[in-house]
């Protein structure tokens, strides 16, 4: 086994979308390869068959699923950021909570400064936390 890496699957076309998206909110981060489906083959020409991005050194890999699925993401596996101040944890949340939904508005909840639990627009969890 050489390593783990999160997987991410999305619907409609939005893979390449969200690694944009992400990739331009936190800073060292990268789109590192992309292979999209060609004419003829199982999946909508021109979506993601399969790629790699990283945020902040983590590698994930993602798709465009070419079948329709019965679910999505689920808030028990998340994305979680230590963010090192309150206006890099404001301005994640912000940023992501756009067309998003808030299962755990920004604020103190007792074990940290700041503590913020979202959906974002593509169904992805995050947990966004500013430690004491």
């Amino acid at each position: 086994m050489d390593k783990i890496t999160p997987f991410l699957m999305f619907q409609d076309g939005q893979a390449e979308d969200a690694m944009n998206y992400y990739t331009s909110l936190i800073e060292d981060s990268k789109i590192t390869s992309i292979v999209r489906y060609g004419a003829n083959e199982s999946g909508a020409e021109g979506t993601v068959m399969n790629a790699t991005f990283s945020l902040k050194g983590q590698e994930f890999m993602c798709i465009d699923s070419n079948l329709k699925h019965q679910f999505s993401f689920t808030p028990s596996f998340s994305i979680y950021v230590a963010c090192h101040s309150e206006e890099e944890i404001n301005h994640l949340y912000e940023k992501l909570i756009m067309d998003g939904q808030a299962l755990m508005p920004l604020d103190d909840y007792g074990f940290s400064k700041k503590f913020g639990w979202l959906n974002d627009r593509f169904g992805v969890s995050w947990q966004l936390n500013l430690p004491k």
